[in-house]
């Protein structure tokens, strides 16, 4: 589990084609200071486990890390098409002693969605983004979203996209900084909205 909190911006060393998966390999510092085989790292919203870690040429430290990405959610999300130099937002898992500073993120993306602009102002940014139909029934104005990996409040729910508003510290700090009108990104809803949506059919039948 995640809190949607980036701790850092990585990049993309290499991506190894395997077949049916490819083997990711990123470069990162911050969240490799306590990392060990088989701990959870969320890449752009994508939680995937640590296989390996190793030391570049010109570091005495680990700093490279690599995950196996499967078929499956190279198909659902924005990791297909992942090259060297891609900068990828990153967060180690939550411990229970972690402040949750965003929100229940489960790093299980569940859908891509497209920047459809921009709007700049004077102390934040304005984002509209697509979003699969059958995901829009989950958001809510002032909702809680992820995009990429990030939490985010939601500004205004529409039926086929949303806007989030872009302090200057997001910005700096994740990819939602520099991604452009026509950038693919990935979604996770709100996991309590999915479980109210279940349960009210068994509510009303017992009412």
């Amino acid at each position: 589990m995640f809190t949607g909190i980036v701790e850092e911006l990585g990049t993309v060393e290499a991506v190894e084609e395997q077949g049916d998966a490819v083997r990711l390999t990123v470069r990162a510092t911050t969240v490799l200071e306590d990392v060990a085989l088989g701990d959870s790292i969320s890449v752009n919203g994508c939680c995937l486990t640590v296989v390996s870690t190793a030391s570049s040429a010109d570091s005495g430290e680990a700093d490279l890390w690599t995950a196996d990405v499967m078929q499956e959610t190279l198909d659902k999300t924005s990791l297909l098409g992942a090259g060297p130099g891609d900068r990828v937002n990153l967060e180690r898992a939550v411990t229970a002693g972690t402040r949750l500073g965003g929100h229940i993120v489960q790093g299980h993306v569940d859908g891509v969605g497209t920047i459809l602009s921009r709007t700049p102002s004077e102390h934040w940014e304005v984002v509209e983004v697509s979003i699969p139909a059958e995901l829009s029934r989950y958001l809510v104005d002032k909702g809680s979203v992820t995009v990429d990996g990030v939490s985010l409040t939601v500004v205004e729910a529409k039926d086929d996209s949303f806007t989030i508003s872009l302090i200057p510290e997001t910005l700096a700090r994740t990819t939602l900084g520099f991604r452009k009108p026509g950038d693919r990104v990935n979604l996770e809803v709100d996991v309590l909205a999915k479980y109210v949506e279940r349960l009210l059919p068994h509510t009303r039948t017992q009412s």
